[in-house]
């Protein structure tokens, strides 16, 4: 990409997206594209497609989606596989229409099998049931990798998939309705501080293994993907198997000593107990990142900095006194 390249973001308030905005305006792009869902609806393909053509993007970080923990995943299945399925439907096919160069898909670790071999490699897709819990929301993604694969073998597009591990960051969602692990456990512990509340109560044991990668990690490392010289780029991209690479760290850790982390960085003095009737999820996700470490990239933040940095960013919206 040159710095005066005409890049998408979809989804650029969420998560990933805000982070991929900010590292392209660190870098010093130019022609850097958004649209709040207000001024573009992307579960409208009309909309899509005129806002493609008149915006002629050259590349693309599809990096909206409709997402969840396990209570909104377990609450709204039809709306994750729905609304997944139609918004990277519409973008893919616009990217398609109008030329894009390359598209950057952006997935999750959940579209693995639940008891998929660990770390979990990119041959692992399909091999096995998936987690019941996010399964609808697994399986729009598993279709958005297929479509990748099949516009690049029908049409020479040049769509790459990426999946990254559990994600979190200053743009994460702290609703306990529907948060993730990590963000919930911020949002938890900052309330019993408030209250000075002596226990936090976590959902499941505690023993479930989870690998976590700060989103500024993330969007680095999708940046490094997009701009990839087009030998390397296209070793990702062949006939025999789907155009997908994963986004980690290698490393992963337990639910207690998440929770324990969290506890130092916000400097909780209670304890934690795990409420062993709520579901704990997939027993491990830990992604295999051979793939990406072999192009040259790695993470840089660790977990500790990486719960710091994010506690910094939402202490006071979390109205935690000091």
């Amino acid at each position: 990409m040159n710095k005066d390249s005409r890049i998408f973001i979809a989804g650029h308030r969420g998560l990933v997206g805000s982070a991929i905005h900010r590292e392209l305006t660190r870098l010093g792009y130019t022609k850097v594209i958004t649209r709040p869902r207000a001024e573009l609806d992307l579960l409208d393909s009309t909309a899509v497609n005129n806002f493609f053509a008149e915006e002629r993007p050259e590349y693309v970080f599809l990096a909206a989606a409709k997402v969840g923990g396990i209570l909104a995943n377990n609450t709204y299945p039809a709306d994750f596989i729905r609304d997944n399925l139609v918004l990277q439907t519409n973008i893919i096919d616009a990217g398609y229409q109008n030329q894009v160069k390359r598209l950057l898909f952006l997935g999750s670790s959940c579209i693995y099998p639940k008891l998929a071999p660990q770390p979990m490699p990119e041959s692992s897709l399909l091999t096995g049931p998936l987690e019941p819990t996010n399964r609808p929301y697994a399986l729009a993604k598993i279709a958005g990798i297929e479509m990748c694969w099949s516009y690049n073998r029908q049409y020479g597009t040049q769509y790459l998939a990426a999946m990254p591990t559990n994600l979190y960051g200053p743009g994460d969602n702290y609703d306990l309705a529907n948060s993730h692990v990590l963000p919930a456990l911020i949002r938890k512990t900052a309330e019993a501080i408030r209250t000075n509340a002596s226990s936090v109560t976590v959902w499941g044991t505690g023993t479930p293994r989870r690998e976590l990668l700060y989103s500024d990690d993330l969007a680095q490392a999708c940046v490094f993907l997009m701009n990839l010289e087009d030998e390397r780029y296209n070793t990702l991209l062949t006939e025999n198997e789907p155009p997908l690479i994963n986004i980690g760290t290698g490393e992963d850790v337990t639910i207690r000593e998440l929770a324990e982390t969290v506890s130092l960085v916000l400097g909780f003095k209670g304890s934690f107990v795990f409420d062993a009737s709520k579901p704990d999820g997939t027993p491990r996700k830990l992604m295999d990142v051979t793939r990406l470490h072999s192009l040259g990239w790695h993470h840089t933040t660790s977990l500790e900095e990486g719960i710091r940095r994010t506690w910094e960013q939402v202490r006071e919206r979390l109205s935690v006194a000091s």
